[in-house]
């Protein structure tokens, strides 16, 4: 009996380690970046009066309400804001999400935008600040797609959607069938994490690969095992209270977690897009904050993805709140992070 016990042990234990956590990546934890010495500029604050809002809108409750709560506070975040772009719905046999289309943009050249919100919240209308910027940026039409979110959906059922949005939209514009010039995914956070398992499906499909892709403070590795994870708890003002208490579980149980959670092993490239093949993919652009529990799941996914030979750039910014891209209104860096983007399609564009 002690014997069987002992070998149902084992067994678990080389199941945890194998399947669940993967490869050790230890090795990609390199950092080329000098730090910079570099003072926020004064909406910071104003920016982390609106994090706290949204950590007292789910004050006390629990379950079902408190992710209701989130889920309206994040939709909130677009109100009282001035476009100047038309957000038009996608329409009734397209897939879920809405145009944006800044004034005067190039229509055959379109961005699918993928929001961020931990699968489990987040909308086109969250993120439209966002993807108005970009289609500005971009001269471009972007659709932000509707994915569906856990828990109500599986995980995989949103990865679906942001793969026939694609398809959809390589032949579609806003006006109805129309071929396309240029062609960017870009995501962020959560979303990021699913722009950079699309790029990898549709270069394993053999579709018409994007041009560019941009990933914003993304999501790489669901193993947890970067050190930024948790030596930025203190310095990460949005995901530090939400999710630094998560890192004193074992990480054993937690990926146990996400496995009955997700339906899939955090290890898996679906999830952790950095434990994929990271070859022969589309020039890609990464932003991520010096501060934030997310950083070092930008530099192993760059390292890994330059050592295989794809080209791939980080560029990161001091302070910043995770995806401070949100607030260009508030935050002359955001507006400096759009400026950059902008570059960077143009230089991809040019060759």
């Amino acid at each position: 009996m002690i014997w069987f016990v002992l070998a149902l042990l084992l067994s678990v234990v080389l199941i945890t380690v194998l399947l669940l956590r993967g490869e050790n990546l230890a090795h990609l934890d390199r950092d080329d970046t000098p730090r910079q010495d570099y003072t926020p500029s004064p909406g910071h604050n104003q920016v982390l009066e609106t994090i706290r809002d949204m950590s007292r809108s789910a004050r006390g409750l629990r379950g079902r309400a408190r992710l209701i709560a989130l889920r309206k506070h994040m939709d909130s975040l677009s109100e009282g804001r001035e476009f100047v772009a038309e957000f038009r719905p996608a329409g009734a046999n397209a897939p879920k999400g809405e145009w944006v289309l800044a004034p005067g943009v190039d229509t055959r050249r379109r961005v699918l935008y993928i929001h961020g919100g931990a699968w489990v919240a987040g909308s086109p209308r969250s993120h439209r600040t966002i993807t108005e910027r970009l289609s500005r940026v971009a001269n471009a039409a972007v659709f932000a797609v509707d994915y569906r979110l856990l828990p109500e959906h599986r995980y995989r059922a949103g990865l679906r959607d942001c793969q026939e949005a694609y398809q959809w939209m390589l032949k579609n514009g806003p006006d109805g069938p129309e071929p396309e010039d240029f062609v960017v995914v870009a995501g962020d956070s959560a979303g990021g994490s699913h722009t950079l398992v699309l790029i990898a499906w549709i270069r394993d499909q053999g579709l018409r690969q994007a041009d560019a892709a941009v990933a914003l403070s993304p999501s790489t590795d669901l193993t947890l095992t970067a050190p930024s994870n948790r030596l930025n708890i203190k310095t990460d003002p949005l995901l530090g209270p939400t999710f630094g208490s998560l890192m004193r579980v074992p990480l054993p149980v937690l990926w146990w977690l996400s496995f009955f959670g997700m339906r899939l092993s955090p290890s898996s490239p679906l999830a952790s897009p950095l434990r994929g093949n990271l070859e022969n993919l589309p020039p890609t652009l990464i932003h991520a904050s010096d501060s934030e529990m997310l950083l070092d799941n930008a530099r192993r996914y760059v390292n890994k993805a330059r050592d295989s030979g794809s080209p791939v750039e980080l560029k990161t910014w001091p302070g910043m709140v995770h995806v401070w891209h949100i607030f260009p209104d508030i935050l002359p860096e955001a507006e400096e992070a759009f400026d950059h983007i902008g570059e960077f399609l143009n230089r991809i564009e040019k060759g």
